[in-house]
């Protein structure tokens, strides 16, 4: 099988580049494109309209938007952290999808990989599919799958995008899926199938072009049996920094915390979140004392009748929750590096999910 080519948005801290990596497949990252939860002052008509007074190329495009970027003086932390795990040729790192013309990278794409956030499709009765859904982050996805014709595109989102102001996004998503000359098919995919200790449900969908002439009733999705819990995944040695003062520990184990927002030494994790560890909410472990020395900092306390201190899970343990690997290099701050392992993908699933593309044999020279 040849060298991959594959492009990513919404792109995150590259859970499917990651995946590649894992299974030691060659590739090469064509573009990728994420703001790193950034804002512009400008509104998406006020650029247009820079672009179009002044007739710029793609390039100039790109060069106004990075600059513009700049100018709000807040640092993309999921670039440094994309960029320090990943080759990729900075002309080819993206700050906003709206401005991404794709026509530059038509028929050059293997792979395309993306989910939007999920937002309110307005069907007024006019059933137009992609103009249904301008405005949205899904239909600029949509737009570049159209521009950039890729073999195989994959879609992410939360299974609550189904039902959705009850069904209408997802009708018209799958009417707009319908019409970009691709055979698709919808997957729920839970961590817990494929190895690992999470619950967390994602929907994905697989769409083959329609001239790979690939047999979408024979692509399945194999899952894994978990042989793991939550407790081995974790750290040996952590820092005093992640265990709980006098406060964090009274709050994470009261019982209406316990019942809401915090599990503790729960053996399946929680869902983790953008907001994870932040406000003591999400996975917490409490430990014996034994014959550990702690520094007066952290809270000694009883919990379930037993005397000792708790603490969050560290961002290496939230990655580890993820799928990624110990070489996965963190180069934010912890409060970043929480909030990009909670929006991410786990990678178990992505893997399962390149094993049953290159199964339909869509990348290997056809007699």
């Amino acid at each position: 099988m040849k060298k991959l080519k594959i492009a990513t948005v919404f792109s995150g801290i590259g859970a499917f580049e990651h995946a590649l990596d894992k299974k030691k497949i060659p590739y090469e990252v064509m573009f990728a494109c994420d703001n790193g939860e950034r804002e512009l002052e400008y509104t998406q008509e006020q650029i247009n309209e820079i672009i179009a007074n002044n007739e710029l190329s793609s390039e100039q495009i790109k060069t106004l938007i990075d600059e513009l970027y700049l100018k709000t003086d807040r640092v993309n932390y999921v670039e440094k952290t994309y960029k320090a795990n990943y080759e990729i040729n900075p002309q080819d790192y993206y700050q906003d999808i709206r401005f991404l013309n794709g026509a530059k990278y038509k028929n050059k794409v293997d792979i395309f990989v993306g989910g939007s956030p999920c937002q309110s499709f307005s069907i007024s009765g006019k059933r137009l599919g992609l103009e249904d859904a301008r405005g949205t982050l899904f239909y600029e996805y949509a737009r570049l799958v159209q521009e950039i014709h890729p073999k195989v595109f994959i879609y992410e989102n939360v299974p609550g995008m189904l039902s959705h102001d009850n069904g209408k996004t997802w009708e018209i998503i799958s009417s707009i899926f319908e019409s970009l000359g691709y055979e698709w098919k919808l997957f729920k995919l839970k961590a817990t199938d494929f190895g690992i200790p999470q619950n967390r449900i994602r929907i994905f969908v697989l769409g083959f072009r329609k001239d790979q002439n690939i047999d979408l009733e024979s692509v399945n999705i194999s899952s894994i049996p978990l042989k793991t819990e939550l407790k081995d995944y974790l750290e040996s040695n952590v820092s005093e920094l992640y265990y709980h003062g006098e406060k964090g520990f009274k709050w994470i184990t009261k019982p209406l915390s316990l019942k809401k927002r915090v599990s503790i030494n729960g053996k399946i994790a929680r869902t983790q979140a953008a907001n994870q560890q932040f406000n003591w909410c999400g996975d917490m472990i409490f430990e014996s004392i034994g014959n550990r020395v702690f520094s007066d900092k952290i809270y000694k306390g009883y919990y379930n009748g037993e005397y000792g201190v708790a603490r969050k899970l560290t961002p290496r343990e939230c990655l580890r929750l993820m799928g990624f690997n110990d070489d996965f290099k963190i180069v934010v701050p912890d409060n970043k590096m929480y909030r990009q392992s909670g929006n991410s993908i786990v990678v178990n699933i992505l893997e399962a999910i390149i094993d049953s593309i290159i199964e339909t044999g869509v990348f290997y020279e056809k007699n």
